[in-house]
């Protein structure tokens, strides 16, 4: 019997993947699942886990890196409607995992619920974001869960109270599979006022990012009081381009995938920038992109 028998209807084989990040560059998924509910979710994993095979879970796809092999065993993306809901409840704000940043950010200012208004413009989902700890200087989503129901990787449903959750910078405990579902607590203010500090927060950030639209990816993480984007500049590195794969110059942190590129010269330009930076300025920087 086939691994996905019964399940043909929320699984497609030899998936594609470029089109589900935003560098739309890499291979194909083994196996490409959007379930429609918290059932088959569990059942496909308790399948694969079972049969030892790897299993992933794509949110936004903004901090991915196919190989141009392409990824063995399933992938996962939480698209369905049973995982995209969000209930406002007096402070709080319960979202799926599969919530789109943007559509919580303007959920909560314009339900008069402070806070998420400081990450407008960062993509991704909920779940990716809490995996990730998503935030900006001084804020991140971590800082209002109050509690997450989660996935195992053997397909078990567990909740993780406050208490038993801890967030550090791009980072937190909660490393289970999926982040199913997150109820988070803001503290009330003025729509109007939430909503100019968001336009305010939103025009600087665009004005540091790349344009709407360009295949571009957020590489490596901050080093201590340094941003990275700042060691790669004073490197001398902007504009550095490998293949068709090349170094922003409106933010040395980004690298845009131009047409024609390949999983394999992305890579060779992180490998570049990386020992440039190790030679210049004795600093080891750690990725922010997740490679498959």
């Amino acid at each position: 019997m086939s691994i996905i028998s019964g399940l043909e209807h929320v699984v497609r084989e030899n998936e594609p993947l470029a089109p589900y990040t935003s560098l739309r560059i890499g291979g194909v998924a083994e196996y490409f699942s959007e379930p429609t509910n918290i059932d088959e979710l569990g059942e496909l994993v308790r399948r694969f886990s079972t049969a030892g095979l790897p299993i992933r879970l794509l949110g936004g796809g903004s901090n991915i890196l196919v190989r141009d092999e392409g990824v063995l065993g399933l992938v996962i993306q939480l698209t369905a409607p049973a995982f995209c809901q969000l209930e406002v409840n007096d402070d709080l704000l319960i979202a799926g995992g599969g919530v789109r940043l943007t559509h919580f950010v303007s959920t909560a200012v314009r339900e008069g619920m402070a806070g998420p208004e400081q990450i407008v413009g960062i993509p991704g989902t909920v779940g990716g974001a809490l995996h990730n700890n998503t935030g900006v200087a001084g804020f991140d989503i971590g800082s209002w869960v109050i509690r997450a129901q989660a996935l195992t990787r053997t397909g078990d449903l567990v909740t993780r109270e406050s208490d038993a959750m801890s967030f550090s910078y791009r980072a937190s405990s909660l490393n289970e599979l999926a982040i199913v579902s997150a109820t988070f607590r803001c503290e009330r203010d003025s729509p109007a006022a939430l909503t100019r500090q968001m336009q305010k927060n939103w025009i600087v950030r665009r004005a540091n990012q790349p344009l709407f639209g360009e295949p571009t990816a957020y590489v490596f993480k901050d080093h201590g009081g340094d941003s990275a984007a700042s060691l790669i500049e004073r490197a001398g590195l902007k504009g550095s381009q490998v293949g068709k794969v090349e170094v922003l110059d409106r933010n040395a942190n980004f690298f845009v995938a131009r047409q024609g590129a390949t999983s394999a010269d992305f890579l060779r330009l992180v490998e570049l920038v990386r020992s440039q930076v190790q030679e210049r300025f004795d600093v080891n920087l750690a990725l922010a992109i997740q490679v498959w």
